[in-house]
């Protein structure tokens, strides 16, 4: 399964989905979750109308919109614009840990090995746990309904037509939310702060539902306080 790229692509569709929503709101009445940012009445017709000779960039800016909703993906639209793609995300991990560290003043006994520092190898590795991230905080405000799931594999079908991250992204957006599930992907510290950053990244944490789930999923990737606080100053400040 390869998650590289396709997931490189939703974390650079930011941009498209701030060109796109302006547009897209004036049909907001309709449609729900997926009315708006997507355009027309949030069935296949309005999403295809937006869509239709697009490129790779609007294809992933319509997919990560229906992972997230209309509402909230107008709201983090900005968050993921920032972020230039997957390397990006490495490097914020990087400097979260790199202040944590210094703020405990100590000196880092290895360097973090943020997935902007591995070999293509690793970096795959890492892609499929920040996926994960990335699918579970879609559906921690509950707005995925089975129309919608079908949507977004749909979506997901035209972005990379590998078999079995299709069957993959299924199973993931069926399976009840479960931030332990999700915290058991990530086999190092490096990769615990990373899927942590994609999670803070599209979450609306004036959200009960949302905040809950974040705290709880920090605590079952047994993320130290500091460096929670510090990964999500880092979140903050990217999206200025």
């Amino acid at each position: 399964m390869n998650t590289r790229g396709l997931l490189d692509q939703l974390l650079k569709s930011g941009q498209d989905m701030l060109q796109n929503k302006a547009g897209g709101t004036q049909n907001k009445a309709s449609g729900g979750a997926l009315g708006g940012l997507l355009g027309g009445n949030g069935g296949s017709g309005g999403l295809g109308s937006l869509l239709s000779g697009a490129g790779g960039g609007a294809l992933a800016a319509g997919a990560m919109g229906l992972l997230l909703g209309n509402k909230k993906a107008r709201k983090v639209g900005g968050k993921v614009a920032v972020y230039g793609g997957l390397a990006a995300l490495g490097v914020i991990a990087y400097k979260a840990y790199g202040n944590w560290q210094a703020q405990q003043g100590s000196a880092p006994k290895t360097e973090p090995q943020t997935l902007d520092r591995l070999p293509a190898a690793q970096v795959e590795q890492h892609s499929q746990a920040i996926l994960k991230a990335l699918v579970a905080a879609a559906k921690a405000d509950g707005h995925i309904d089975q129309r919608e799931r079908e949507l977004i594999e749909g979506e997901f079908t035209k972005l990379d037509n590998d078999q079995e991250l299709q069957h993959w992204l299924h199973a993931e957006l069926n399976k009840p939310l479960d931030p332990s599930d999700v915290a058991r992907a990530a086999s190092t510290p490096e990769m615990a702060a990373e899927m942590y950053i994609a999670s803070v990244m599209l979450v609306d944490e004036e959200s009960f539902m949302e905040k809950s789930y974040l705290d709880e999923l920090a605590r079952q990737l047994k993320l130290e306080p500091g460096l929670k606080a510090e990964l999500e100053k880092q979140v903050r400040q990217a999206a200025l």
